[in-house]
């Protein structure tokens, strides 16, 4: 079950309109219970600096956590190509008959893992992995036999190739799940929420022009971490282009 920060425009729209009430209710109480005291004034002042400055250290961290885990899903899909195309030269080493075989599955193999990373759909993703497992077990299957009745230094390469191939799926799809905890999204709302109020306080009748910047600034912080964050739902995407050049390779050997 997806959480709302897995999808970046609505989380965009939900916390621009939370946010926006929260100032406006700070203007409002600063306008009913209106407070002259320059010295509390003061340091209120220093409250809502230092509480800003929080709020900036959470989404600048909480930045660096998913483009970290952005870059990390490229890497693994990087990886994931050049395995498959390892393995598709180590083919060779076997049999022809079983050589055959394990190309024409490590085609259709790539081809389920370009869906993978192309497709927004939760129940065509679920399909996606068990029609993917069924096709792991039938490559594993194409190399184990061959391994069997001749084990050699150089079929076991093949072998060694293959389960570069399933590991580097099992790589990508641990990477796709590690998201920013929901506890840094509580953490950052809830410092977001308090900023927002102690700004609209503050900002006592000059909150009426200027109440809704940072609402916005803030929604639009969360709109960048969550969509570099969301693999399936966000602007910023992994295409799989190493995994697609693959594909086009095999077509155009004729594979």
């Amino acid at each position: 079950m997806e959480n709302l920060t897995h999808h970046p425009l609505l989380l965009f729209a939900t916390a621009f309109a939370t946010l926006s009430i929260v100032a406006v209710t700070g203007t409002w109480l600063r306008a009913r219970f209106p407070d002259t005291d320059e010295k509390r004034n003061e340091h209120l002042g220093v409250i809502l600096a230092a509480t800003l400055t929080l709020l900036g250290l959470i989404i600048g961290f909480s930045f660096s956590m998913a483009a970290n885990r952005y870059d990390q899903r490229k890497n693994f899909e990087e990886a994931e190509a050049n395995a498959i195309g390892t393995e598709m030269l180590r083919a060779d080493l076997l049999p022809a008959a079983d050589a055959a075989n394990v190309r024409k599955l490590l085609v259709e193999y790539t081809a389920l893992r370009i869906q993978f990373y192309v497709n927004t759909d939760d129940d065509q993703r679920r399909q996606l992995a068990e029609r993917t497992a069924r096709m792991q077990g039938a490559l594993w299957s194409a190399v184990r036999s061959p391994a069997a009745s001749q084990a050699t230094p150089v079929v076991a390469l093949a072998i060694a190739g293959m389960n570069d191939v399933i590991n580097s799926q099992g790589y990508t799809q641990a990477a796709y799940w590690n998201r920013i905890p929901t506890a840094a999204w509580l953490l950052m709302g809830i410092i977001a929420l308090g900023s927002n109020a102690l700004m609209g306080y503050r900002s006592g009748k000059a909150g009426e022009r200027l109440v809704f910047v940072l609402p916005l600034i803030v929604s639009f912080a969360f709109l960048l971490i969550a969509d570099i964050d969301a693999p399936r739902h966000g602007l910023i995407e992994v295409r799989p282009q190493n995994l697609e050049s693959l594909a086009k390779s095999f077509n155009l050997q004729g594979l």
